[in-house]
């Protein structure tokens, strides 16, 4: 799962929207990596791929609380990487505005409109991203290619 993403602004108060972005988008991240990060250690390599956002590099009004989640989960897999050793790989895959029902969790119907009629207008396909991952895991074990940005080439 990529994420959640609910952006409302922040003066509309809406703390539950901010609690369940951060338990998906970071708490998920962590809860994989809890899971995986024995596993991999035991069998001596592996293979992390972390899902963030443009978000997380860029912050656009009315999606503050979604970018800091995404700027944690860069700041994670960036730890991460450093702690791991040599035997274990680390990508963040960044994407930007992908053709996917990400809309569909959003709260704030005026936002909702916005990302619908924006993703309508350039948005790619999920294959791109596939492709960005399978090029990550595809290098051999001792390349470690660390950070990948996808978006359209439309976008900003």
């Amino acid at each position: 799962m990529p994420g959640l993403g609910r952006f409302p602004p922040l003066d509309d108060l809406r703390v539950a929207d901010w609690e369940e972005m951060i338990d998906v988008n970071i708490k998920g991240v962590l809860y994989g990596i809890a899971a995986a990060l024995p596993v991999f250690r035991h069998q001596g390599f592996g293979h992390f791929v972390n899902i963030a956002s443009t978000a997380g590099i860029v912050i656009k009004p009315t999606m503050a609380v979604y970018a800091g989640t995404k700027f944690a989960v860069r700041a994670i897999t960036e730890g991460l990487r450093q702690e791991t050793g040599d035997k274990l790989r680390v990508t963040i895959i960044s994407p930007g505005f992908v053709r996917t029902d990400f809309a569909e969790s959003m709260t704030n119907p005026e936002v909702k409109a916005k990302i619908l009629g924006t993703m309508g207008e350039m948005a790619i396909g999920p294959d791109a991203i596939a492709r960005a991952i399978a090029f990550a895991i595809e290098q051999p074990a001792d390349v470690d290619v660390n950070e990948i940005i996808v978006r359209p080439t439309a976008q900003g």
